[in-house]
């Protein structure tokens, strides 16, 4: 290899290898900041736990404590039991629903031997008698948690047996009859169940019925026996008295709760009608402003250009008036939003105008074909006579909401507006059909709310008559409406009835 080769290649051996001594040194240094910054992690974290040990962590103050297990329950014994369904039934978690059955089964496992033995031993009951008493005072008890009422008559009846089989007894003297303790016990457990569930009247009801028994029975009363008729009545009474309350304190709770909400749906809905009528006055400042602007700038452009046509000077003048007639309706729309109909002054001033009729429907479609939108009106002979006042402004409102529709979703199309009389009752028929737009345009306005129609409809039904509306299959749109005169007629008579009653 010559001199030149050998120098040729040890410098490019150099030049290699400097790129690979700077990335280790950079790699070593990135690793030295590496551990440094996890050492001071590290630290970091030493720090903040010896913090935390020393300082108590503080309850925060924006969450709300949830309520312990003996809030539910109190909360749950307070809380009404519907018909079919067992205590607790409604509470929140499953060993409260599990509770009154648990009760109820430590009750009747307890008392099932004790009755027996106590009957047989201490009264010298025949030990068939015993078993069978036992068992008919207390198994009835597991279904006072679902159905406390026959659980009731089951064991009253029972008991009842008992006493007059106790009155035969061998060693009855000197004991308690016709109740014994373990009768007395065990009816205590049935009230509770019982006013837990059932309404004022049946607790009073069962309460009288368990004296009355207990009256009855006295009149058989052996010889020196302890009396328990009172002790069992007394008591019956405290404790349906106790548990009805509870039922009683938990069904106001529960109506004040609707109360609330019914309360505060009202509320929701009037603050919904405040804001919307605020936003209807807004509205209505906005462009009553541009609508006065306009009126403005129509009245005066003759006088600010000069040499203007004929033609021009009628259309300026068609502008302001048609400007000027939209401003009187926006504000008697705003008297009425504003509650000021009854008062004089401005709210009667909102009504001096008369109402658009029939007999302007021809105005209204020629002020329609200015702007460009080629209708073609057939209003017959007579159309507006002896109609009454809602039916003439309510044909007028239908055809002047319907050609809206069609100069904001179809502009261009070509429609037809037809006002007649049916010649058999009379009516008045409404009638605009428009067909499909002669371009692929845009909307005048993108989201339609269909407030139109349902004015359409409103206005409709409180004449008593029928709209048809829907879409045509070549594209354009249909909207009938009959308008019978003789219900319109009633309705009136009948609000002037109200009024002058």
């Amino acid at each position: 290899m010559s001199r030149k080769a050998r120098t040729l290649s040890l410098f490019r051996l150099r030049k290699a290898r400097e790129p690979r001594g700077n990335d280790e040194q950079r790699t070593g240094d990135d690793e030295q900041s590496t551990g440094g910054g996890q050492r001071g992690e590290r630290e970091r974290e030493r720090r903040e736990k010896r913090t935390k040990r020393e300082k108590p962590a503080k309850p925060s103050k924006g969450k709300k404590r949830e309520p312990g297990s003996l809030a539910q329950l109190a909360v749950v014994l307070r809380t009404p039991a519907r018909a079919g369904e067992a205590l607790f039934a409604r509470a929140p978690k499953r060993w409260q629903r599990m509770l009154p059955f648990a009760v109820v089964g430590v009750f009747v496992i307890t008392l099932l031997p004790v009755t027996i033995a106590v009957l047989t031993n201490d009264y010298a009951l025949d030990g068939g008698w015993a078993g069978a008493l036992g068992v008919a005072q207390t198994v009835p008890l597991l279904l006072a948690v679902t159905r406390p009422l026959p659980a009731w008559g089951m064991v009253l009846a029972a008991d009842v047996v008992g006493a007059v089989l106790l009155s035969g007894a061998e060693r009855v003297d000197g004991h308690a009859w016709p109740w014994p303790p373990m009768v007395v016990v065990g009816y205590q457990v049935l009230m509770i169940c019982l006013g837990l569930r059932e309404s004022v009247r049946t607790l009073v009801q069962v309460w009288l019925v368990t004296g009355a028994a207990g009256v009855v029975l006295g009149f058989f009363k052996p010889d020196g026996v302890t009396n328990t008729v009172a002790l069992l009545f007394v008591l019956s009474g405290a404790v349906l008295a106790l548990a009805g309350a509870l039922r009683q304190l938990g069904d106001a709770r529960q109506r004040i709760a609707e109360q609330e909400g019914i309360s505060e749906a009202e509320r929701s809905r009037r603050t919904l009608l405040e804001e919307r009528a605020r936003i209807a006055r807004e509205l209505h400042d906005v462009v009553a402003h541009h609508m006065s602007v306009i009126t403005a700038q129509a009245d005066s452009a003759p006088y600010r250009l000069p040499g203007m046509e004929e033609p021009v000077r009628e259309e300026f003048a068609a502008i302001a008036a048609s400007a000027r007639e939209s401003l009187g309706e926006m504000r008697r729309l705003l008297t009425v939003l504003r509650g000021d109909g009854t008062n004089g002054g401005a709210g009667a001033g909102g009504e001096r105008a008369p109402q658009p009729g029939i007999d302007r429907i021809q105005q209204l479609v020629e002020a329609t074909v200015r702007a460009g939108q080629p209708v073609e009106l057939s209003l017959a002979l007579g159309a507006a006579e002896a109609v009454p006042p809602a039916v003439d402004l309510s044909a007028y409102r239908i055809v002047q909401e319907a050609l809206a529709n069609v100069v904001r979703h179809a502009p261009g199309a070509r429609t037809r507006v037809s006002v007649t009389r049916s010649d058999r009752t009379g009516d008045v028929l409404v009638l605009v059909v428009n067909g499909p737009a002669r371009d692929a345009v845009v909307e005048l306005e993108g989201s339609g709310t269909g407030h139109g129609l349902v004015g359409m409809r409103e206005r409709v039904r409180l004449t008593g008559g029928t709209l048809d509306t829907g879409p045509l299959p070549d594209g354009g749109f249909r909207v009938a409406a009959r308008l019978p005169l003789d219900d319109a007629a009633d309705s009136a008579a009948n609000d002037a009835d109200k009024d002058s009653s």
